[in-house]
């Protein structure tokens, strides 16, 4: 159990209204805590609780390790306990835990002290063991136990040597009195002497040497010790140890206190858990006479801490005053109450333990009935989204709205090389590093498609353009690599040797021998690091070069089929005006015998050759200087790209923030129009009021002509009053003019910032693509999905917006093996068919297995791909964000794909056959004979 602070976490008991509900209203809605059980109903509580697990504060009980938050710790204890009991003797395990069963000790050191000192020597059936026999140690198992009774019998020993049981001559089982705790040692050993028991073990292997080890001295192992090893011999406990990492006092100690509890009582006694008892047989119900024991050792106990406490109000000191007549009897009143009290409290002790233990068993009767509750609702409590995929079932409403049911279909025979396991998954590596590393290789992008067919020419006239240039920039590359001068020869000879000492006769090769190999090899391309490979002369001699650089970079080790390939390339069949120009199939059972230049076997490898001669250089590559100088300059502008993200995103906020303002400000000024009018009027009105008062007086005076005055003003004053509103609605109209031109101004800014995030991010995949190639994310059953376009050197979108890809696919890879455990695991904890449920989702045909690969090549079987993943699960939800985001350049890329294949498409099997060529088909004019590397160096 996890502590804190050094206490152990006690787990939250149900509160007394729940445990009334569960009666009167089991339908009430509670908070559960699925890791611990606990059961609240509040929120409040149940996240306070959460808050409280999650704090940095909990110490594994077992490891000592601190700062973990609970459920780290819980773990932790978990992991311990799985490595300890794998290392303790299992045989071991029910003897001492009905050793321990039921005694009273009070510290864990003195029970582990007793336990080891009487099981050292003691041995039970089937425990593996060491010997020693005259300093050579050897691993053996126990297969027979004799007790003392038989120690001076020899006869009788060996008459039950061949018997078929694995057990002792008695029914009893061994070491039950020296195994009895509550047998005194001295006793244990005078009635059940383990220096008397014999044993039959069978020696399984010798010990291994550990004379590395300081201090230790290495023993000479003869041919004699040897030949021992399987057989069955009669050893005593002299002779025998443990291993110290299946038992020591410390691994003891950690089993015993993983096993057993004890009560926080004074004197109670060690009590083996439930579960455990009843696994390895322990009796878990305390005989009488052992519980009249206990409650006598409790007793006494009890009574000795209340002595003790008694005693310490001890005769006064010496040096204290003497008291008066009256202080003593006051100060005797008061020692007579705090006895009187101690007493009381002593008594209210004890009926406070009886309490907590009644009340400790309702709690616990109360837990249980809660917990079955929990797991019969636990069906029935909402799910919050999104959580695991393999949770989430799709609805009848979900069914009812269209949403597929099962995976579409990927495809797994357009994929090139698939016929033989890891030949596609190594293609597609080694085009993925051409292109991710084609600036610090000099080499122009192309695409998947043009690889594949480059891979499949097989005519030496008119040559492939795209293989000189992808073989020439990887060998100048493995130049600046450290290499051992001829390895791959060492390495045959080295095999040829071995096969000579053990007696063994040289198998040849496609009818070429080891000699015969290494006779052809020495005058070909020995000065492969040097040899000027110019563009200009379109690359000639590389493949000699090729050849060279096997010869100083391969060996048997790290290119197991080298012997193979350099044989296809350096010979060619007896009949050389036919076969040779033919590309020799895998497996192939043609008779190479003639020598051959390499410049004209190299087009008759079959396509897996050549994939596993680039993987191989490819993985050499990734080591060289240029590469690493590259992956670190690419980490330094993806840091750069990142601060430049976050000033972009400011300033896109920033412009945001100021649109809304111009919208609340247009929108005031439109509701607050009307009321603008009718002050100017009102304004006007008391000016015409002012003003015709002013008249009423003069035209009283004046007599005659009141009533042409008072028209005069009239007039006047509403030509006064309409000016003033055309001025305020000019001013308005030209305001308003001037937020809308703003508004349009930070409108343009927001999209040319939008545009500029795009690229940003088109650049940071390009670049994040060279320094790790991650896939877009996992489906429901761990199916990794791949999409390798716009990484490394290769870009998503060309000059004038044009689309580009490099594969124009999605490629889906099966689970890998860890996570076909998780699989299981999930199985198991669920109690569901794993199996089942996927053929029902993905189709039996479209279950992948850890090596399998399979595509999506069509618009439509994409979007029903992305109809069928369910965003309610974590992967799914994570995988659908970022097609989502990705979306305009995939089918982009698909549809540019499918456009360039319907533009080149030509007769089955017309781009490689040289019989067409002959009958004026020309080769050159197919797009992979057209690509051209922009990027080469012409200097050699």
């Amino acid at each position: 159990m996890p502590t804190c602070r050094r206490k152990r976490v006690v787990l939250t008991e149900p509160s007394d209204a729940l445990l009334q509900a569960a009666h009167s209203d089991p339908n009430k809605h509670v908070f559960y805590l699925v890791q611990t059980g606990e059961i609240f109903d509040t929120y409040e509580a149940y996240s306070a609780r959460m808050s409280f697990y999650r704090l940095k504060q909990f110490q594994c009980e077992v490891t000592g390790k601190s700062g973990l938050d609970y459920f780290q710790a819980v773990d932790s204890e978990r992991q311990e306990a799985r490595t300890l009991h794998t290392r303790f003797s299992e045989p071991l395990k029910p003897a001492v835990l009905k050793a321990v069963q039921w005694q009273v000790m009070g510290r864990l050191d003195h029970l582990v002290e007793a336990v080891y000192e009487r099981f050292k020597d003691r041995y039970f059936i089937g425990e593996r063991v060491l010997v020693d026999l005259s300093g050579v140690k050897y691993y053996a198992r126990v297969e027979k136990v004799y007790p003392p009774k038989y120690n001076a019998d020899a006869n009788a020993r060996d008459a039950h040597k061949d018997a078929s049981s694995s057990s002792t001559l008695d029914d009893d089982p061994p070491h039950v009195i020296g195994g009895d705790l509550k047998v005194p040692a001295k006793d244990a050993l005078a009635n059940d002497n383990p220096t008397l028991y014999y044993y039959w073990v069978h020696l399984t292997e010798l010990e291994r040497d550990k004379s590395h080890e300081k201090g230790k001295s290495s023993t000479k192992i003869t041919e004699a010790d040897k030949r021992l090893v399987g057989s069955l011999i009669e050893v005593q406990c002299g002779m025998m140890s443990r291993d110290r990492l299946s038992f020591s006092k410390s691994i003891l100690r950690r089993f015993i206190r993983d096993c057993v509890d004890r009560e926080a009582a004074v004197a109670s006694p060690w009590t083996v858990k439930a579960n455990i008892a009843k696994r390895y047989g322990v009796d878990s119900v305390m005989p009488e006479e052992t519980r009249q024991g206990v409650e006598i050792i409790k007793k006494g106990e009890i009574d000795k801490r209340k002595k003790a406490w008694e005693d310490k109000e001890g005769p006064p000191n010496k040096k204290q005053k003497k008291m008066t007549a009256a202080q003593e009897d006051r100060g005797e009143a008061v020692y007579a109450h705090m006895l009187t009290t101690k007493h009381l409290t002593v008594h209210a002790a004890e009926k406070r333990e009886r309490e907590a233990r009644d009340k400790a068993e309702k709690q616990r009767l109360a837990k249980e009935e809660a917990e079955r509750i929990a797991a019969e609702k636990k069906k029935k409590k909402p799910v919050r989204y999104p959580t695991e995929d393999l949770d989430v079932r799709i609805a009848d409403k979900d069914k009812k709205a269209g949403m597929r049911l099962t995976r579409p279909l990927a495809n797994r025979a357009c994929l090139p090389f698939n016929d033989s396991t890891g030949s596609f998954e190594a293609f597609l590596m080694a085009w993925n590093f051409l292109v991710v590393y084609g600036q610090p290789l000099h080499l122009s992008v192309f695409s998947l498609d043009e690889f594949e067919n480059a891979l499949r020419h097989s005519v030496v006239d008119p040559p492939c353009p795209l293989l000189a240039e992808i073989h020439s920039t990887l060998i100048y590359n493995l130049r600046t690599v450290s290499f051992v001068r001829h390895s791959a020869l060492l390495s045959l000879l080295k095999r040829k040797e071995d096969i000579e000492n053990n007696g063994d006769t040289e198998e040849s090769v496609l009818g070429v021998t080891a000699d015969q190999l290494v006779a052809a090899m020495a005058d070909v391309g020995n000065n492969w690091e040097r040899v000027p490979l110019r563009f200009a002369e379109g690359r000639e001699g590389w493949e000699d070069a090729l050849v060279g650089c096997l010869k100083d970079h391969a060996n048997l080790t790290n290119f197991p089929r080298l012997q193979e390939i350099l044989t296809k390339l350096l010979f060619s069949p007896a009949d050389s005006t036919s076969e040779s120009k033919l590309p020799l199939s895998e497996g192939t059972e043609t008779v190479l015998a003639e020598i051959a230049y390499p410049n004209e076997r190299y087009y008759s490898l079959p396509a897996e050759d050549r994939i596993v001669i680039l993987s191989f250089m490819c993985n050499l590559a990734i080591s060289s200087n240029a590469i690493h100088a590259h992956m670190e300059s690419c980490e330094e502008q993806l840091t750069a790209l990142r601060k430049e993200k976050i000033e972009v995103n400011r300033l896109k906020k920033q412009h945001q923030e100021e649109m809304g303002v111009l919208v609340g400000e247009s929108k005031e000024d439109s509701s607050g129009s009307n009321g603008n009018g009718e002050d100017a009027i009102m304004l006007d009105s008391s000016e015409l009021s002012d003003v015709s008062e002013g008249g009423s007086e003069s035209t009283s005076a004046a007599g005659g002509k009141k009533s042409s005055r008072q028209k005069d003003l009239r007039i006047k004053a509403h030509t006064i009053a309409h000016s003033k509103e055309r001025e305020a609605a000019r001013a308005k109209q030209a305001s308003q003019k001037q937020a809308m031109a703003e508004h349009r101004r930070l409108d343009e800014e927001v999209n040319k910032l939008e545009r500029w995030l795009e690229s940003i991010e088109r650049e940071f995949r390009k670049l994040l693509g060279a320094v790790r190639v991650k896939p877009l994310g996992r489906d429901r059953f761990y199916n990794r999905i791949w999409w390798f376009d716009g990484m490394g050197s290769a870009s998503l979108v060309g000059s004038g917006g044009i689309a580009l890809y490099g594969t124009g696919r999605l490629f889906i890879q099966g689970p890998s093996e860890f996570d076909l455990q998780q699989l299981e695991k999930k199985a198991l904890e669920d109690a569901e068919d794993i199996t089942a449920r996927r053929k029902e989702e993905e189709g039996e045909e479209g279950m992948l297995g850890p090596q399998d690969w399979a595509v999506y090549t069509e618009l439509e079987e994409l979007d029903a791909f992305v109809s069928w993943l369910n965003s309610k699960g974590h992967r799914e939800l994570a995988l659908k964000s970022a097609l989502t985001k990705w979306w305009v350049h995939i089918t982009a890329g698909m549809r540019k794909r499918v456009a360039d294949l319907n533009s080149n498409a030509k007769l089955p099997d017309a781009r490689r056959s040289a019989r067409k060529t002959a009958h004026g088909y020309d080769l050159s004019r197919d797009p992979y004979m057209l690509w051209t590397n922009r990027r080469a160096i012409n200097s050699s």
